[in-house]
């Protein structure tokens, strides 16, 4: 059995997962429902064995290096994450209709991984051999994938808030959006996942200023990924400052959710693989 195995079972069980989620949303069976998140939670125990296993393999091959250093190991990765604080959210708040909208961000970076991406280990170019490697990465990617549940939580918010707003007589919700949590819960569900991304980020940014110092010998050198880093930290900040500050709750929260989880992607793939600079390797490299 190989690491590249486990990752197709994996892949398997997160589309499985989200057609259950998705017959869940139209039957509203709760069977479904649970059936989903346990998938998803069988995907995310075959996930983080296939994760070790691809270590070893990396070991057995001489090389030797924590799979999280090239483009198909950090979207296996953030797929990984994106699960994990799936289920902490599933777990501690019971709302199992945010699988719905959470479950296919993983699959997606799966599927494209499997179907996309070089999956061959490889050495370490000379500026990843480090252990700040390590900590940049599983900080940097807890961070966006706590963005990544509360964008899909904010979906959910719109839809709702504005299901709600064109019942003009205020009558209860029916059907599916009666399986929706109230806006005020998913509003208030965005904003802790932000508040568990929002310091995750900030150690990572922290984390790579302390790998660029190691690597190139400056600790900030607005090359566009750091740039981009620090637009998407400014994005999330401005985010805390609304909400604490002039009370921002409801659809703007909801938008600037989305609007930051764009640039988190955008940070992540768009400028590893269309700018230039000193991450230019990202496009084969992290």
């Amino acid at each position: 059995m190989t690491s590249s195995m486990l990752f197709n079972v994996t892949t398997l069980a997160y589309m499985a997962s989200m057609v259950l989620f998705f017959a869940f949303l139209a039957s509203r069976n709760k069977a479904l429902g649970l059936g989903g998140s346990l998938l998803a939670y069988a995907g995310l125990a075959v996930q983080t064995v296939a994760i070790g296993l691809r270590w070893k393999e990396s070991y057995d091959m001489g090389v030797g290096h924590a799979p999280l250093s090239n483009l198909y190991e950090s979207v296996v990765f953030f797929s990984w994450t994106i699960i994990l604080i799936y289920m902490y959210i599933d777990l501690k708040f019971k709302y199992r209709i945010v699988g719905a909208f959470v479950v296919p961000f993983a699959l997606l970076g799966m599927a494209w991984a499997q179907l996309g991406l070089n999956s061959g280990i490889e050495p370490l170019v000379p500026a990843l051999q480090s252990n700040w490697l390590l900590y940049h990465v599983i900080t940097c990617f807890l961070g966006y994938a706590a963005f990544a549940v509360a964008c899909g939580v904010s979906i959910m918010y719109l839809i709702k808030a504005q299901h709600e707003e064109n019942n003009a007589s205020g009558a209860s919700a029916g059907g599916l959006m009666s399986m929706f949590p109230p806006t005020r819960v998913l509003d208030d569900l965005n904003y802790r996942a932000i508040m568990i991304g929002f310091p995750l980020l900030t150690l990572g940014i922290i984390t790579g200023a302390a790998w660029a110092n190691y690597a190139w010998g400056t600790y900030w050198s607005w090359d566009p990924k750091e740039t981009w880093s620090l637009i998407v930290w400014f994005v999330y900040a401005a985010f805390l400052h609304a909400r604490f500050t002039r009370g921002w709750v409801g659809k703007r929260a909801a938008w600037l959710s989305i609007i930051g989880f764009a640039a988190t992607i955008f940070c992540y793939l768009g400028v590893n693989l269309f700018l230039s600079g000193l991450h230019s390797y990202g496009n084969s490299k992290m």
